[in-house]
């Protein structure tokens, strides 16, 4: 029993409190039972009414060290990039390492008195704690310029849902910067911001990176802290670097990597002799002749992830031509086979909505040490009204009613099974990563769409369940389906070794430092 001593106070509980909820659960107790429980009960309220306030146990901001002023609403939102502007900075940062640069958050990022809105109206929330991430851009130096725009609630590859309005692709307006980080890669795309944050569950940093035209890394899972930032699923959350140039994306992971003490998707044995530096590596891999930039590294094309239904043949082929390059850069390029990437994304598709709404949606999180949101849970409800759901985007409505039906028809069963599935998959990548360094895919598989698509996902998402680190390139243009005259960006998609985030780094480094992406379209092979 958990119960450490009887207690009374002033909320005591009688039979007719219980008897309703008992009803409702379905259970049928005795009288004498009912009576004992009520007692028990008594002493739980009386345990609740004993509990120090947890605000104080918060990180909560000096917001005279981190002040932060105009906090507003632009009227020019950079074609729906921003969502609403600030200017926070630290008055004494512990380094320079972003100094001068200007950055953006991901509107599921916590930065206290901003509102946050995890690019749905479902939930109005101004957050009163600054997330990990936040705090260390601002202890680098960096100015935090707003909060970029996400798709809604998040769950989204495409960039027309959220309910600060749709984020045009840099290139061809009309058309999807993709999701769910939508406003990052737009912003950094088009120079408003030097950098910016993404979060990534099932692409959702690398997508946006592939059809904007920029570089986004999903770090290995628990590499970077993802304390005070809205949650998918504890076991798919990434938050990553977002900039125009592998340099830049290297810095700003250098400045958020590393555990912070909250998070416990951070394991302690594999940090402790992690690499948290990058910067001076990347910038090593640079300075060496062109034959040797790669000298030993090992190259594996990922065969299924060019053979993904709907996949576009340009795509395709700017892809494999960016890989096969690599080998003028003293590394060697080989096809590799993992069946198991297919089943990967399926299972994704499966495992996501049988029980991450719970989290996502409803705020019930629980089985983690993390910093959690007690003001949010106050919103919502055990269960969505009807009015939070017609807040929700065609996604986040899907994924909602999904987790109806997988609860109602499977019960827990069905996320069990995807959840032994998935670590099947991750020891089918750390198979063929014993015999390459890196894995290599298209990012997204067609051009960026001017309307929704299915097949988004297909190459992105199995690496969130495994938690290796992905990082996209863009090696060139293709056609874009509708118009052929309209050039869209293509993204490389670079796979580690789990906690060998600089592996992935060090090969787009190379391929950046040697090619010029703009000058390579890839057009009638579809």
């Amino acid at each position: 029993m958990s119960l450490i001593q009887l207690e009374s106070g002033p909320n005591r509980v009688v039979g007719d409190d219980l008897k309703p909820i008992l009803k409702k659960a379905g259970l049928d107790l005795s009288e004498s039972l009912v009576e004992d429980y009520s007692t028990l009960l008594t002493s739980f309220e009386a345990a609740i009414d004993s509990l120090p306030d947890d605000r104080k146990v918060q990180p909560r901001p000096d917001l005279d060290k981190y002040p932060r002023k105009d906090i507003h609403v632009p009227e020019d939102n950079e074609s729906g990039a921003w969502a609403t502007k600030v200017t926070a900075r630290c008055t004494s940062p512990q380094s320079n390492l972003l100094e001068g640069r200007t950055v953006a958050l991901k509107d599921n990022i916590a930065l206290a008195g901003v509102r946050c809105t995890n690019g749905t109206a479902m939930v109005e929330w101004v957050p009163e704690v600054d997330a990990t991430v936040a705090t260390r851009i601002m202890d680098a130096g960096a100015t935090i310029t707003g909060k970029a725009s996400c798709e809604n609630a998040c769950m989204e590859g495409i960039s027309c849902t959220s309910v600060t309005g749709p984020v045009h692709n840099p290139y061809a307006k009309g058309y999807s910067a993709a999701g769910s980080s939508s406003g990052s890669g737009r912003l950094v795309a088009t120079g408003a911001v030097d950098l910016a944050l993404g979060c990534d569950q099932g692409g959702s940093i690398r997508m946006p990176a592939s059809a904007c035209g920029i570089v986004g890394l999903k770090p290995t899972w628990g590499l970077v802290p993802y304390t005070g930032i809205l949650s998918l699923d504890a076991t798919l959350d990434h938050v990553g670097p977002m900039a125009k140039t592998v340099r830049d994306c290297a810095l700003l992971l250098e400045a958020i990597a590393g555990p912070d003490g909250w998070d416990d998707r951070q394991p302690p044995v594999e940090l402790g002799g992690c690499q948290l530096k990058y910067v001076e590596d990347i910038d090593g891999v640079a300075r060496l002749p062109k034959s040797n930039m790669l000298d030993g590294m090992k190259i594996g094309m990922l065969m299924e992830g060019f053979e993904v239904p709907g996949h576009d043949k340009n795509v395709s082929a700017c892809v494999r031509s960016a890989a096969l390059k690599l080998s003028e850069l003293g590394a060697t390029v080989s096809s590799v086979s993992v069946p198991m990437h297919a089943k990967g994304a399926s299972t994704w598709m499966v495992s996501v909505p049988s029980l991450s709404p719970r989290a996502a949606l409803l705020g019930e999180r629980h089985g983690r040490k993390d910093l959690y949101f007690p003001d949010r849970c106050e919103l919502v409800g055990d269960k969505l009204t009807q009015a939070q759901f017609d807040a929700l985007g065609p996604g986040a409505s899907y994924m909602y009613l999904a987790y109806l039906w997988a609860q109602e028809r499977y019960g827990p069963k069905l996320h069990a099974r995807c959840m032994n599935l998935l670590k099947a998959v991750g020891d089918a990548y750390d198979l063929a990563l014993k015999d390459v360094d890196i894995l290599i895919t298209p990012t997204l598989s067609c051009p960026p769409l001017m309307g929704m698509t299915t097949g988004l996902l297909a190459n992105t998402s199995p690496l969130n369940s495994t938690g290796h680190p992905a990082l996209s390139l863009p090696v060139g243009f293709s056609p874009a389906i509708e118009d052929s005259n309209v050039k869209l960006p293509v993204g490389m998609q670079i796979i580690g070794r789990k906690f060998r985030d600089i592996d992935c780094l060090k090969v787009a480094a190379a391929w950046e430092a040697t090619f010029d992406w703009k000058t390579l379209v890839f057009e009638g092979n579809s």
